[in-house]
C-alpha cells in the first residue's frame, strides 16, 4: 500500500462533483488507501467492503459512533454491540417488519404521499426535491411517531445539521458546533414528549417504544430520544435522496421510466437498481477490533475504517456494465434487496443492516406510484440535468418537472 498521491482525494472539489471515476481509479490502483485527513483506511472493492459488513469474525466494531454520532444523537442503537445492541434491536425491529408497517404505517405513507402531491398537482411543475422528497420521509416519522407535523422545518433543520455533522470529513468547527446544538435542541423538544406519552400511550410509534420491553430491559427516555433522533436523520435524509435519485435516473433513461410506468411491479428493481448505482449513503465508516487483511494489505487493529459503498456497488468484479443504470440486469436480486441478504452495500449488511429498509421500500413504492398516477407525462423542465451533490450522502440538488395536470 502506497501514499496515494496520484489519486483523487475524497474532500477534494472534483470528487464532490463526480466521484464516479475517481472510485474506478481506487478499486484498480488503491483499494486499500489510507487518508491522512480523515485518518481512516479507505476500502472500495465490494469483496471488501462486503466482508467488513458482514464481519463473520468479529473483526469490526461500531466504536467509530462514538464520536461520529454520539455527539448528536446521544448513544444509540448503532454504537451497541452483542448481547446488547441484539436486545435493543429487538424493541424496536417490530415495528419496521412486514405485518405491522402493512397494518399501522402504510395508510399513514398513503396518506403524507397525496397530501404533498396535493399542493402541486394540478399546477403542471414541480421540483421533486423541494416540493416532495425532502418533505415526505420526514411527515411519515413525524405522523409514525405522534409528534406535530406543524414542526416540519424544525425536524429537517435538525437532520439536515446532524448529517452535515457525519458528512463533516474536513472538520469545519461551525458544522461541528451545529451539529452539536441540535443534540441539545432535539432533546429539549423530545423529551418532555417522550415523558408525556410514557403517561399516556397512544397508539403510535413512540408509545409502543416506551412499552416496548425484551427480557425485561426497557428503553430509557434517552435511549427512546436517540433513536428517534437517528430515525430522523436515517429516514429523512437517505429516503428524501432516494425518491429523488430513482425519479432522477429514471427520467435519464425514458424507455425505463416507460416500462416502470406501464408495469408498477418493476419499482422494486428500479429502487434496488437505484441503491446500486446511486446509493444515497455513500460511505459508512468501521472500526478494526483486530488486524485484518483486505484486497491490497492489512489493516491495523484500532483503525477507522471508510467503506465506499459507491465505488463497491460499482465494481466491475461484482456487476456487469456497473456504470450503467439498469433496472432489468440480472445480476441484482430484487427479492432480497431489502433483507440483510442483499446483493447491494447501500443499506450495510449483517446485524446493523437498515432496520428502516422495508419502510423505504414502501415509501419509494407508494411515493412513487402515486407521483406516476398524477403526472403521466412527467418530464424534466427545459435543460435540466439532474445534478447530485455530497459526499458522505449524496442526490440529486434539485429535480424540477413538468407534466399535464390529471383533470379530476
Amino acid at each position: 500500500m502506497s501514499a496515494a498521491h496520484h489519486l483523487p482525494d475524497i474532500l477534494s472539489p472534483e470528487f464532490a462533483a463526480n466521484p464516479y471515476p475517481a472510485y474506478a481509479v481506487m478499486r484498480e490502483k488503491e483499494p486499500l488507501m489510507w487518508h491522512e485527513a480523515t485518518q481512516s483506511y479507505i476500502i472500495s472493492r465490494y469483496e471488501d467492503v462486503e466482508r467488513v459488513f458482514k464481519d463473520r469474525k468479529a473483526q469490526f466494531t461500531t466504536d467509530n459512533y462514538n464520536w461520529q454520532l454520539e455527539p448528536v444523537h446521544g448513544k444509540t442503537i448503532l454504537q451497541l454491540s452483542g448481547r446488547e445492541h441484539a436486545v435493543r434491536r429487538a424493541l424496536v425491529a417490530p415495528a419496521f417488519r412486514g405485518s405491522d408497517l402493512q397494518e399501522r404505517f402504510l395508510p399513514v405513507i398513503e396518506r403524507n404521499s397525496r397530501e404533498l402531491i396535493d399542493t402541486f398537482r394540478y399546477s403542471g411543475s414541480a421540483d421533486i426535491v423541494s416540493d416532495y422528497a425532502t418533505r415526505f420521509p420526514v411527515n411519515v416519522i413525524a405522523d409514525m411517531l405522534g409528534l406535530d407535523k406543524a414542526d416540519h422545518a424544525r425536524f429537517h433543520g435538525w437532520y439536515t445539521a446532524v448529517i452535515a455533522f457525519l458528512g463533516n470529513l474536513s472538520g469545519d468547527p461551525e458544522v461541528a458546533a451545529a451539529g452539536e446544538r441540535t443534540r441539545v435542541e432535539f432533546a429539549e423538544y423530545m423529551l418532555p414528549v417522550i415523558r408525556e406519552r410514557r403517561a399516556n400511550p397512544g397508539d403510535d410509534l413512540l408509545s409502543t417504544l416506551c412499552a416496548a420491553e425484551v427480557d425485561g430491559v426497557r428503553m430509557s427516555d434517552e435511549d427512546i430520544k436517540a433513536f428517534c433522533s437517528l430515525l430522523l436523520a436515517a429516514g429523512g435524509e437517505t429516503t428524501d435522496k432516494a425518491i429523488a435519485g430513482i425519479l432522477a435516473n429514471l427520467l435519464s433513461n425514458p424507455d425505463q421510466l416507460a416500462a416502470v410506468r406501464a408495469d408498477r411491479s418493476l419499482i422494486p428493481a428500479a429502487f434496488a437498481e437505484t441503491l446500486r448505482y446511486t446509493p444515497p449513503v455513500q460511505m459508512i465508516m468501521r472500526q478494526s477490533a483486530t488486524s485484518v487483511e483486505v484486497t491490497g494489505g492489512t489493516i491495523p487493529a484500532g483503525a477507522t475504517v471508510t467503506c465506499l459503498i459507491g465505488a463497491a456497488n460499482r465494481d466491475e468484479r461484482r456487476y456487469r456494465d456497473p456504470d450503467r443504470f439498469d433496472i432489468f440486469r440480472d445480476d441484482l436480486a430484487t427479492t432480497s434487496a431489502f433483507s440483510a441478504a442483499a446483493g447491494h452495500l447501500a443499506f450495510a449488511l449483517g446485524r446493523h443492516f437498515c432496520v428502516g429498509a422495508l419502510l423505504a421500500k414502501a415509501e419509494v413504492e407508494v411515493g412513487l406510484n402515486q407521483l406516476l398516477d398524477a403526472m403521466p407525462d412527467l418530464r424534466l423542465a427545459d435543460g435540466h440535468d439532474p445534478v447530485e451533490q455530497g459526499v458522505f450522502t449524496r442526490g440529486p440538488k434539485t429535480l424540477p418537472v413538468r407534466f399535464t395536470p390529471v383533470t379530476a
